[in-house]
C-alpha cells in the first residue's frame, strides 16, 4: 500500500500495484507519443541522467556533448581538495589579503552568503578545515577513528563563516585564516541549474537532468509528470514517489551519500558546523523548490537542524516542500508535500504534526 493525496492535509491509501500500473500505462502512452532520449555520463563522481524530450537523437547526442563539457568543467573548478581555481582561493584566504578570485568560483561565493544568512549558519561551506580533518577530502573515504575532541573543538571554536569574507567588484577578502571552502553540498546541485539554462538556450523545452538523489525538470515527459523516486533512508528501495513539472528541482541529503563505518557507527560528511561532528537525529532530508541550489543548502541546513528545528529553517529559507526522516525511521512533512508525494513505503511511521506553510518556487499538480 502507499498514500496519495486527493486534497491538501488528507491522506489515503491506494493500492501499490495499481499505482506501478497506472505509472507504467502513463510512460508508455509517453513514449507513444513523443520520443524522450536519455543519455548518461559519469561527473561529480557519479552518474548523470539527461533525458530530452521531443528531440531526436542525434541533437540529444549534441546537446548531451556539451552539457558533459559544462560539468567537466565545473568539476574541475570547484574540486575542494584537488589542485585548481578552488585550491587557489583556499590558499589566497589565508592571507588575509584582498585577491582577484576565479571567474568560475564566484558565484558559488556569492549565492553561500546569502543562503548561509538565510539558514541562520546551519549551511556553512566555510568549515572545510573540519571536512579536512574527518577525512572526507579524499577520493575514496575509508574507516578510521573519529579524530580527536581536542581538534574538533578547536576549529569550531575558529568560527569560520561566510560572513567573514567580503566581495567587492571581482575582489575577495577573508577575515578569518580557518575559513576554508567546500562546496561539494551544492556544487552538484548548482552544476544542474546551470545545465537548465544551456538546455533552453539551445531551445530545449522539456528535459530531465539527475545526478544521483539531486534531480532538476523543465518542461514535463510528453504531457505526463516526470515521476521522480526518494530512496529509503537505508539507500536502498523506494520511499516515495514526487511527480514534477514545470520548473523544479527535487534534492535529497542523507547520510548514505559519502560516509564511512567505524566500529559499527556511521560518520557522515553533513557536518553541524556548531558541533564541527556529522549532524545526528536525522537519515535524510528532501526538499522540492524551483532552483536545485538553493534547494540543496536547503536541505543540508535542515538535516543539521534536525526533526525539532527543520520547520523553522525551512520559513527561514521560503521552503514549501519538506520530507524529513529522523534517527528512528519517522517521516516529518509540511503539509504541502504531504499532499504532493506518493508514499511507496507502507511501513514508515508518518509524524502526526504537519504545519501548512506556503510553497514558493513549485509547481501544483
Amino acid at each position: 500500500m502507499l498514500y496519495s493525496s486527493s486534497r491538501p492535509g488528507r491522506l489515503r491509501r491506494v493500492p501499490l500495484l495499481y499505482t506501478i500500473a497506472a505509472a507504467l500505462f502513463g510512460l508508455a502512452a509517453c513514449g507513444q507519443e513523443t520520443p524522450v532520449t536519455t543519455i548518461r555520463f559519469d561527473a561529480f563522481g557519479g552518474q548523470v541522467d539527461l533525458s530530452l524530450v521531443n528531440i531526436d537523437r542525434q541533437e540529444a547526442q549534441q546537446a548531451a556533448s556539451l552539457v558533459q563539457q559544462d560539468f567537466a568543467f565545473l568539476e574541475a573548478a570547484w574540486h575542494s581538495w584537488q589542485p585548481g581555481p578552488m585550491g587557489r582561493v583556499n590558499q589566497l584566504l589565508l592571507t588575509e589579503e584582498p585577491f582577484v578570485a576565479s571567474p568560475s568560483t564566484m558565484p558559488l561565493v556569492r549565492l553561500s552568503k546569502e543562503l548561509e544568512a538565510k539558514s541562520g549558519g546551519l549551511f556553512n561551506p566555510a568549515i572545510g578545515y573540519l571536512m579536512d580533518l574527518w577525512g572526507f577530502h579524499a577520493d575514496a573515504v575509508r574507516s578510521r577513528p573519529p579524530p580527536p575532541e581536542q581538534q574538533i573543538k578547536r576549529l569550531v571554536a575558529a568560527a569560520p563563516g561566510m560572513s567573514q569574507i567580503d566581495i567587492e567588484g571581482l575582489e575577495l577578502h577573508g577575515h578569518n585564516p580557518a575559513i576554508k571552502l567546500d562546496f561539494d553540498s551544492i556544487a552538484k546541485s548548482h552544476a544542474l541549474d546551470l545545465a537548465v539554462e544551456h538546455l533552453r538556450e539551445l531551445g530545449i523545452k522539456s528535459a530531465l537532468v539527475q545526478a544521483g538523489g539531486e534531480v532538476r525538470v523543465i518542461g514535463d515527459r510528453s504531457g505526463q509528470p516526470w515521476r521522480i523516486t526518494i530512496r529509503r533512508p537505508s539507500g536502498s528501495g523506494v520511499l516515495a514517489i514526487v511527480p514534477m513539472r514545470g520548473d523544479e528541482s527535487l534534492i535529497t541529503k542523507a547520510d548514505y551519500d559519502r560516509n564511512f563505518v567505524f566500529k559499527g557507527e556511521i560518520y557522515h560528511a553533513i557536518i553541524d558546523p556548531r558541533t564541527g561532528s556529522p549532524a545526528r537525529g536525522t537519515r535524510s532530508v528532501t526538499v522540492l523548490h524551483r532552483d536545485a541550489t538553493t534547494a540543496a543548502a536547503a536541505a543540508t541546513a535542515m538535516f543539521v537542524a534536525g526533526p525539532t528545528e527543520w520547520e523553522a529553517v525551512a520559513r527561514a529559507m521560503d521552503i514549501g516542500y519538506v520530507l524529513l526522516v529522523d534517527a528512528e525511521g519517522t517521516l516529518h512533512m509540511n503539509e504541502a508535500m504531504a499532499d504532493r508525494i506518493e508514499l511507496v513505503d507502507s511501513a514508515a511511521p508518518v509524524a502526526p504534526r504537519m504545519q501548512s506553510t506556503a510553497a514558493p518556487g513549485a509547481t501544483d499538480l
